[in-house]
């Protein structure tokens, strides 16, 4: 029993390891930040030396009012004016310096949090490219969005605001207290209980505001991401007249981010006027003990008047820096979701002694392959095949079957766990992914182009490209009649992912850029999908004549399209069903040869 009881005592007294993890994570975050900071640290030196002299001389400030105000002595012409108006000067003097010290200070800490702002997002960015694209298959797009921009803009505000209200206070509250010390150490005891008092507030209260901050910011992330899904859906959202679902949606989600926004303001908003009530509690006492010391004779009119006003500064920084906890904590909290991006694996490296792929025949060969998302769901099976150089490889399959899987694989997005891919004999694990990547052009289902222009789109990747072979490789895709009709030809700007063209003249204009690469392999993944039959015809002989003497994979769905491929593979489950020519096939009655009857019967 004693032993048992021992047990249970000891883990009463473990900390719970969830909390401790977020104390780590808090404090990591706090470090990195501190780590961006003194990149700037002549900026930031010279911001605390004037944040020092601009509080100090305000804190002169009240001790010459005490003075200006003991020169006034009772009866009438018995007032020192000339002492009065001297000390009144010196006192509007250094309030002056102080309040032009105080605007270039914040000037300055604008500037600090500006660089680090910058930093960060280049290192977030920077980051992001080095992540591999298992990353992005699981992440929002909306929610990484927030993180570069929202969640680094309130790390930014709170750098140039709160910091400089963190580090006047410090100075502010040591300055005053001693100060206060100087005049009374009597009435300095009226602290002695109110500052725990308000600490304890302070700490009682944000301790249960934190959570509810990195809350927040997880919210607006999930918002952000279902708001850009909706915007890039929109056609689609409406073709199935889905408007009111969507409104719906985002109400909901809209609602739970307002109400989570909500909770941590209201609840950090309690710490300010709880602060404020101790402090104005500690204020009515000194006023009380002010008066009975100045009827004994212990203090003057001007002494009392200086105490008041430096437990006014005294307590007003602390109140204030109970303000903006609850900016802190969210700038904390901001920080933490930046930092755990920049955190995530990168892409893994090379191996030593990596080689670079030279430009070679093209021969690639798939031998004994298993490959899953997860390692317990195996989507490719043992699976081999060999695409001779200068071949046309076609790839088919019901959805699902793993034809996208493998155009994966061999770019190197995902790695198999087990099996080999060989490219002109050589694993593709033993060369650099930059090589590798570099010796396939790939033109996907889904296009992308970027915001410039025609031709800046159509050379992508290959800056030292001539004007007359991008205009060569258009006419081969049939794309350059329709680019001279643009207003400018070449040199119209297209908008974000085309979105000024059509879904098919965008489809031509990435397989013309794919040309325009002149890779020696080459990777279309459905990419005549949204073309019409004739122009397919079309884009097809002009790669042939083009990819003549190059390796090409085409995943298709259209099966008419591929009849005159070299090697057929026709992947069923995550392995090779049937491989072979059309009319090879057709002959076997096989896999093949019921879905291509599907299509035409």
């Amino acid at each position: 029993m004693a032993g048992r009881g021992r047990t249970r005592n000891d883990a009463s007294m473990i900390p719970d390891e969830k909390a401790i993890e977020t104390i780590k994570k808090r404090k990591g975050a706090i470090v990195r930040l501190g780590k961006y900071l003194s990149r700037h640290w002549f900026l930031l030196s010279l911001a605390l030396i004037m944040n020092v002299v601009s509080n100090s001389l305000a804190l002169v400030g009240p001790m010459l009012s005490g003075y200006a105000i003991d020169a006034i002595e009772p009866g009438p012409g018995r007032v020192d004016f000339s002492a009065m108006f001297y000390y009144a000067a010196w006192m509007a003097l250094f309030y002056v310096i102080s309040a032009v010290l105080s605007y270039v200070l914040a000037v300055l800490m604008i500037l600090i949090s500006r660089k680090v702002s910058y930093r960060m997002r280049k290192d977030v960015f920077d980051k992001m490219l080095s992540l591999p694209v298992g990353y992005y298959d699981t992440h929002q797009t909306g929610d990484l969005i927030s993180r570069i921009f929202y969640d680094i803009d309130t790390v930014n505000e709170s750098l140039s605001t709160d910091l400089v209200q963190i580090l006047g206070t410090v100075i502010t509250v040591a300055g005053s207290l001693y100060m206060m010390v100087a005049i009374s150490p009597r009435l300095v005891l009226v602290f002695v209980f109110t500052v725990p008092l308000s600490g304890f507030v302070t700490r009682f209260i944000t301790s249960r505001t934190r959570p509810l901050f990195r809350k927040r910011s997880a919210s607006l992330g999930r918002l952000n991401g279902f708001a850009e899904e909706m915007v890039s859906g929109q056609k689609t959202v409406k073709a199935y007249c889905q408007e009111p679902d969507a409104i719906q949606r985002f109400r909901r989600k809209n609602r739970e981010s307002v109400e989570a926004y909500y909770r941590a303001e209201y609840y950090g908003s309690i710490v300010g006027p709880m602060v404020n009530f101790v402090n104005n509690l500690s204020l009515s006492l000194v006023s009380v003990f002010g008066a009975l010391l100045f009827m004994a004779g212990k203090m003057s009119i001007g002494q009392i008047s200086s105490f008041v006003l430096y437990s006014r500064k005294f307590s007003g920084p602390i109140n204030e820096a109970a303000n903006i906890v609850s900016d802190l904590q969210s700038a904390v909290a901001a920080a933490e979701r930046v930092f755990k991006l920049m955190d995530e694996l990168p892409e893994q490296g090379d191996r030593p002694g990596a080689m670079e792929l030279e430009p070679g025949k093209g021969h690639v060969e798939i031998s004994h392959v298993n490959f899953g998302y997860t390692p317990d769901k195996i989507i490719l099976r043992d699976l081999s095949l060999s695409a001779s150089p200068g071949s046309l490889t076609a790839i088919v399959g019901p959805t699902g079957a793993g034809k996208t899987t493998l155009i994966n694989l061999l770019m190197r997005f995902y790695d198999a766990q087990s099996g080999q891919i060989l490219v002109d004999g050589k694993e593709v694990h033993d060369l650099t992914r930059k090589s590798l990547r570099q010796a396939y052009a790939m033109v996907l289902q889904d296009t992308w182009l970027f915001y410039g222009t025609v031709y800046e789109n159509l050379s992508y990747g290959r800056d030292d490209i001539a004007r007359e072979d991008v205009i060569k490789a258009a006419k081969a895709a049939r794309i350059h009649n329709f680019i001279m009709g643009l207003p400018q030809g070449y040199d119209t700007v297209l908008l974000e992912d085309g979105a000024n063209i059509s879904k098919g003249q965008k489809q031509l204009l990435t397989i013309a850029r794919a040309m325009v690469l002149d890779a020696g392999m080459l990777i279309l993944d459905e990419a005549t999908s949204n073309v019409d039959t004739r122009t397919e015809t079309r884009i097809q002989e002009a790669m042939k004549k083009l990819m003549k003497g190059k390796t090409c994979f085409v995943i298709a769905h259209r099966l008419s399209t591929i009849r005159n491929a070299d090697l057929i593979i026709v992947v069923d489950q995550g392995q090779v069903a049937e491989q072979g020519s059309h009319k090879e096939l057709m002959e076997r009655k096989g896999f093949y040869y019921e879905m291509y009857e599907a299509q035409f019967h």
